[in-house]
């Protein structure tokens, strides 16, 4: 399980980013991947699948 903050989220449109407490790294985030409602600066927990484009946030959760 990943720690890190979600850095943008659209709920119009259903995806923002996550970036990584440890790595700094940024990941993509679809709605569908959502456990509980995220917003802006939301500390959460997450888990990283494959996807068409590369890593993304899945099992997203808040911390």
């Amino acid at each position: 399980m990943n720690n890190g903050k979600v850095k943008f989220f659209n709920s119009e449109k259903g995806f923002g980013f996550i970036k990584d407490s440890n790595s700094n790294q940024e990941y993509f985030v679809h709605v569908s991947g959502l456990v509980d409602e995220i917003r802006e600066n939301d500390e959460v927990t997450f888990e990283l699948k494959e996807g068409k484009k590369g890593l993304n946030a899945v099992n997203v959760r808040l911390a």
